[in-house]
């Protein structure tokens, strides 16, 4: 899908360019209001590699994404670090939260009045905001798509620093759920001169 961004800040802005200026921060507020969140996912990789699963949210900061064998990978947020772990290789990177797009996603709240919105873009069928931090994370940037008619969260895309997307499809969303303590913890011990610090 081809993203026709209308960039936020204008000279002089017009009218429909602040109806869909406030429209993108209701719907921000909705999606920032949601303070848990599951269901299933469906992952597209930069090299066109098609993965699925499950995925927890907990605001602020906090996620888990299981992924459906055969794949290895784990990836936990537990709103200090994001480690990814290949179980079958026994390896783990380990990222701070602050330097990932993960922030923006999983904040506490999403202002659009901030620098780091740098478009947003208005259609019958969706409604895409592009958020970035070149002081956070460099170049990397998120893409998020909602339904116009709910403020639903349908999908988010994660441009890193080498230019390589990987697209996140989420379904059967269930919030206000709760989950067990140890959902979002991070293996510190076994990470502990196994994995690789970022």
């Amino acid at each position: 899908m081809a993203l026709v961004a209308m960039p936020i800040a204008a000279a002089i802005p017009t009218p429909a360019a602040a109806q869909s200026n406030e429209i993108a921060q209701q719907i921000a507020n909705h999606f920032a209001s949601i303070r848990t969140m599951t269901g299933d996912f469906v992952q597209f990789g930069p090299r066109g590699e098609q993965t699925g699963g499950t995925f927890h949210i907990a605001r602020p900061g906090k996620m888990r994404f299981n992924y459906q064998e055969p794949s290895p990978i784990r990836v936990i947020s537990d709103g200090d670090s994001v480690v990814i772990g290949n179980q079958k290789l026994g390896t783990w990177d380990v990222y701070p939260l602050n330097r990932t797009p993960l922030a923006l996603l999983l904040s506490e709240s999403i202002d659009l009045s901030a620098s780091n919105v740098e478009s947003v873009n208005q259609q019958p069928d969706l409604i895409t905001i592009v958020m970035s931090d070149s002081s956070m994370f460099g170049n990397s940037k998120i893409t998020m798509m909602f339904d116009p008619n709910t403020y639903d969260l349908k999908q988010w895309t994660m441009l890193d620093a080498q230019n390589k997307e990987t697209t996140v499809m989420i379904m059967n969303v269930q919030t206000g759920v709760e989950f067990a303590a140890n959902v979002f913890d991070v293996p510190y011990d076994e990470l502990r001169g196994r994995g690789t610090q970022r």
